[in-house]
């Protein structure tokens, strides 16, 4: 057994993909995920059916992301 502790803070490092996931748990009403597997193919899923409100939740995730790096 490891002691970990997950700290709510932002970081420049590539953190756990199974850590991150495992921790979100329980947590949220919705999700879009996109990223790659282990072989490295593009990977997407999402909780949302409505394709319109996907991309949207999307473009508003790539401006707060837009915008946290104009404020460092």
């Amino acid at each position: 057994m490891t002691n970990v502790v997950t700290l709510p803070v932002i970081t420049r490092l590539n953190l756990n993909a199974d850590r991150t996931l495992e921790s979100l748990i329980g947590k949220l009403d919705c999700f879009v995920l996109s990223g790659f597997d282990k072989e490295g193919h593009e990977f997407f899923s999402s909780t949302i059916a409505d394709g319109g409100e996907v991309l949207w939740l999307l473009e508003r995730c790539k401006m707060a992301l837009m915008e946290m790096e104009r404020d460092e």
